[in-house]
């Protein structure tokens, strides 16, 4: 029965309460709420109060007792003499390197993506999917690729291919900006093309027919109608990759280190690595502060480009434009890139696996030893990858800790999908909405940061959780959030309330409802958050670089810690699985979503 308007006000509060013991969906997202703010938000409140307390060993700095207020740390990193070398230096090195990124992936991505999506190139359906194969791979295995081809003595251990040839490279080739530059665009380069492909695929060609009756130059269509009518995918590529790129650690671990050629991702790690916690509080707070302003850019750019747009429909057309004697030349464009970002980099990593000298192509110099071999001429690995038991259990960390924070992101987000859209009260559903999209605006190596700065010592009943295998889950599950739960909300605001009122009737609980009816109508949706958080997770570095130890090595930091050692066959052989893993995971997601990343570019 309805409450009367002249009954007193806690009538009506009686009965929504009494509503939400019918249904619990209100009770789930208090809960769901309470979860993520313990994992999202107070591990960011945490490490900021890092930035503003005095840290234990730096009293006699700071002037104050442990836990005091105090301007030491971000005097220190601001202002200080080193604050150069700490901050302002690895701002400028973040800022060049993400300009030169975008400014070489949108030249490169944006011709590729025009010649897949509106031209007759041959091979063009093919092209659509192989030119995004460098965005399935983890980015520093173009940086293994690019040292084990263009290592010189600077650094010592074994020479790179070149100077075994007897060419070599000059060190500003070897390491530092130019190299990483290089590597991250053409990492980033398959995301304009998807970006900008998808874009000029639904732009309607009638409008470049139009312009041309009236006697306009192809560079004039160019200038004056495609471009401002792709400016919100470019800008949204701009966007998206320099915030990409403020939490890239390990391209420039592997080719930046050597040289000296700190970003702010690698001067964090070193603070937090020399246990600089206050120091790492300011530059995690830097460098969220720089990915929520990115963000925010990119937000206000797409709101202000819906007041611009194409009017089409069925009568739209998109007409491929024939490149006639450019069809050739627009092939080999293609076809190098494709051999630039994926058959270079994964060749000479597979060939490095099995030489046992850099460089030497004679019969005898080949050998299966760093894969399978015994009794190996060196100190800590004495036998090849996969006989030796630190990478079976580094693969076994692997599948379980991503293994279990991906079905934990994919159960969550298909419920906080289901809270976000049949709750009845509205603060609450944008609460849980926005905390577990928050992720997204912190980069992962602050994020880290963030959860070492909570969960590194006991917290009330909360133990410490640094060097235990859950830190790393729940880290991992919490990233992974915002692309569950869109997910999540995405099916939900598709599902109507009719399957389960009919089921309510039938006498089933809020439990039966949600495992033989929610569950199987949005499989589809759970499968997507599950292996949308694996392959990331799979192929992830900046979370685990911080967050793993030794006992609890997954995947990534094992090869890392290969690399550090300079064993470079091993550390080669180990990236290529994990290329293959993540490969394979993307398959697996496309095959049982019936999707494909490249949908509509070659069509």
């Amino acid at each position: 029965m309805q409450p009367h308007a002249r009954d007193g006000w806690w009538v009506p509060l009686l009965y929504r309460l009494r509503l939400a013991t019918r249904d619990p969906t209100t009770a789930i997202g208090l809960v769901l709420a309470a979860l993520f703010a313990w994992l999202i938000v107070v591990p960011i409140a945490s490490i900021l109060l890092d930035a503003v307390q005095t840290q234990f060993g730096d009293a006699r700095r700071t002037g104050g007792p442990v836990g005091s207020w105090t301007g030491y740390y971000l005097h220190r990193v601001f202002v200080s003499p080193i604050a150069v070398d700490m901050f302002w230096q690895p701002l400028w090195n973040t800022l060049a390197v993400a300009a030169g990124a975008i400014v070489i992936s949108l030249l490169a991505g944006g011709v590729l993506a025009w010649l897949i999506a509106r031209t007759d190139l041959a091979g063009r359906r093919w092209f659509a999917t192989a030119l995004i194969v460098p965005y399935m791979l983890p980015a520093w295995t173009f940086a293994l690729a690019w040292t084990t081809l263009f290592r010189n003595r600077t650094t010592g251990g074994q020479p790179g291919w070149f100077e075994a040839l007897g060419l070599p490279p000059p060190d500003w080739l070897a390491y530092g900006g130019v190299p990483i530059t290089l590597l991250l665009a053409l990492h980033y380069t398959p995301f304009v093309i998807l970006l900008f492909g998808n874009a000029l695929r639904r732009f309607d060609s009638q409008l470049e027919d139009s312009a041309r009756i009236l006697g306009a130059s192809s560079g004039r269509i160019a200038w004056s109608i495609v471009l401002p009518l792709m400016k919100p995918a470019l800008v949204s590529a701009t966007v998206l990759i320099f915030a990409k790129c403020l939490g890239e650690f390990g391209v420039t671990y592997i080719v930046g280190l050597p040289a000296k050629f700190d970003v702010l991702a690698t001067s964090l790690y070193r603070a937090l690595y020399t246990r600089q916690t206050g120091v790492g509080g300011v530059l995690a707070g830097a460098i969220m502060l720089l990915g929520v302003v990115t963000l925010l850019v990119d937000a206000w750019f797409l709101r202000e480009a819906r007041r611009f747009v194409t009017v089409g429909g069925k009568g739209a057309m998109n007409r491929p434009s024939r490149l006639k004697h450019m069809r050739l030349p627009a092939f080999g464009l293609a076809a190098g890139m494709f051999i630039v970002g994926v058959a270079v980099p994964v060749l000479v990593l597979f060939l490095s696996t099995v030489m046992k000298v850099p460089g030497r192509f004679t019969l005898d110099n080949f050998t299966l030893d760093y894969w399978i071999g015994s009794e190996l001429d060196t100190v800590a690995l004495r036998q090849g990858i996969l006989l030796t038991a630190e990478f079976w259990q580094a693969a076994a960390n692997t599948l379980w800790i991503v293994g279990a924070a991906s079905l934990a992101a994919g159960v969550m987000g298909l419920l906080v999908g289901y809270v976000v859209v049949r709750t009845p009260f509205r603060p609450l559903s944008v609460f849980v909405r926005q905390v577990t999209f928050f992720p997204y605006l912190v980069p992962g190596i602050a994020f880290a940061a963030a959860y070492l700065s909570l969960f590194a010592v006991a917290r009330g009943p909360i133990p410490a959780l640094y060097g235990t295998t859950w830190i790393l889950m729940l880290a991992l599950m919490s990233e992974q959030m915002p692309y569950a739960s869109r997910a999540g909300i995405s099916a939900m605001m598709q599902l109507g309330k009719e399957p389960e009122e009919a089921a309510q009737v039938a006498g089933a609980g809020w439990l039966h409802r949600m495992t033989r009816v929610v569950a199987p109508i949005q499989k589809g949706a759970l499968v997507t958050g599950i292996l949308l958080p694996f392959i990331s997770g799979i192929k992830g570095l900046s979370l685990f670089v911080i967050l793993a130890v030794p006992a609890t090595d997954v995947l990534t930091t094992y090869s890392l810690r290969l690399v550090d050692y300079n064993y470079t066959q091993a550390a080669n052989a180990v990236v290529l699985m994990i290329a293959a893993l993540a490969w394979a995971g993307t398959l697996v997601a496309q095959k049982l979503t019936r999707t494909n990343l490249a949908d509509g570019l070659g069509g």
